[in-house]
């Protein structure tokens, strides 16, 4: 297995280990929707939590944050519209990153960043410029 992918392993297992510890329930692990994949599918009280895990080695420029692209955010919530539908949930959802740094000791710190963002509303517009007429 590629260091990389090794490295993604331990990230998951330990940002599921760390959600547990905080007495979240895990559903799913590396759940697949389509030929993506959600990293964890976890509940916490009366949310469902889909969250992305990102696993850096020490000294790694990209911030957790940054890394999380708009395309991935549409994909996890098609993922998880999808997920909610299939199970029949009526959970709120929150999107989650969890960010692992892992040293070369393997010592690591762990980020939990809640709601890290949002399902937008997108208002469809016929006029020029996208800009939205008064209905009367």
């Amino acid at each position: 297995m590629d260091e990389h992918l090794k490295t993604g392993t331990i990230g998951e297992e330990l940002a599921c280990r760390y959600l547990e510890s905080l007495g979240y329930t895990i559903h799913e692990r590396n759940w697949r929707y389509g030929h993506k994949e959600v990293d964890i599918i976890a509940q916490w009280g009366p949310t469902l939590v889909i969250a992305e895990v990102k696993t850096r080695s020490s000294g790694s420029y990209l911030k957790a944050r940054e890394s999380v692209t708009r395309e991935k955010e549409r994909f996890l919530i098609q993922a998880a519209d999808h997920y909610v539908r299939l199970h029949h949930l009526e959970l709120e959802v929150r999107y989650d990153i969890i960010a692992l740094d892992i040293a070369p000791d393997r010592t690591y710190t762990i980020e939990h960043i809640p709601n890290a963002f949002y399902p937008t509303l997108r208002r469809r517009s016929s006029s020029p410029r996208g800009r939205t007429k008064p209905h009367r």
